[in-house]
């Protein structure tokens, strides 16, 4: 026997209190949206407008200038900011993928457990403290052995502190997200567990892996106070990795609260330019993920 509803029962009524309540839901979720987005925007155009009105080609190709001198750049601190960067990926990157591969195919549950735990634990330590450390390292160290003392080196060092907690959690993460059906699967054909990690496992995470790898990347290019305890700043050309360098987040604490016009319209277009290389980094990171995909 066939049951016979109202028609009307399946009519949207406007009126009704539960069609209001999510109306009203709907808009207030919309405006917490777009206040979460408001500061974004307004810091974004602010420094867009202060940045592209100091911007021109010879930021790129020159040193710092004296006070009270128009001519000038910030190329050594661009070179800089690449450097220290390069030098925490290639420390950082390695040791947290291998890391989070130990924790989620080898590991034993207790002792994963611990190993998380440190890791958010380092993830929420103060950056500053990182700094404190790296110099307390590296260049202390550089001094006893008179290799110098501020460099690149501990720079670096620094940084990849910063970056480890974020790519271990991520790459964790992205391998535990991958069907065991596949683990499964490679054994089930022969392939040992190396291989299986290898040649299965960490293909189909890499795509997540590159995104957690590119906001360590993105956080560790605006890092100020570790390289005040351990790069300092040089207004020269960077030509030792044990000497003194620039960078463009060092470069704008120091520009940004001198007294000097000159000064203040090169931290702004510093500014501008150390925003435009984290969206240039994350931009390459969707690609990569969009063909690996």
């Amino acid at each position: 026997m066939t049951a016979h509803f109202p028609e009307r029962a399946l009519t949207r009524v406007t009126t009704s209190p539960r069609t209001m309540f999510n109306t009203a839901m709907t808009g207030v979720a919309f405006a917490c949206g777009a206040l979460a987005l408001l500061p974004l925007f307004a810091v974004l155009s602010y420094v867009l407008i202060q940045g592209f009105s100091s911007l021109n080609f010879s930021i790129f190709t020159e040193l710092p200038p004296p006070p009270l001198r128009g001519q000038g750049g910030f190329g050594n601190a661009i070179l800089g900011t690449l450097l220290m960067v390069g030098i925490g990926a290639l420390i950082s990157i390695p040791v947290g993928v291998i890391a989070a591969i130990y924790l989620t195919e080898f590991s034993s549950g207790k002792l994963a457990r611990w190993i998380r735990f440190a890791t958010n634990v380092l993830s929420g330590v103060p950056s500053i403290i990182a700094g404190v450390f790296a110099y307390g390292v590296v260049v202390l160290a550089l001094v006893k052995l008179n290799l110098g003392s501020y460099s690149a080196i501990g720079g670096g060092f620094a940084l990849s502190i910063l970056m480890l907690p974020i790519i271990v959690r991520t790459t964790d993460e992205a391998l535990q997200l991958v069907s065991q059906d596949l683990r499964q699967a490679s054994v089930g054909l022969g392939a040992t567990n190396f291989q299986t990690v290898i040649q299965v496992v960490l293909p189909a995470a890499l795509p997540a892996i590159v995104t957690g790898t590119t906001l360590a990347i993105a956080r560790a290019a605006g890092e100020t106070a570790p390289l005040l305890f351990t790069a300092l700043f040089s207004s020269f050309w960077p030509d030792s990795l044990f000497k003194p360098t620039a960078s463009l987040a060092v470069l704008v604490f120091n520009f940004a609260i001198s007294p000097y016009k000159n000064w203040q319209a090169l931290a702004w277009a510093a500014s501008l330019i150390l925003v435009l290389m984290v969206l240039v980094t994350s931009i390459i990171a969707r690609w990569a993920t969009r063909q690996k995909a």
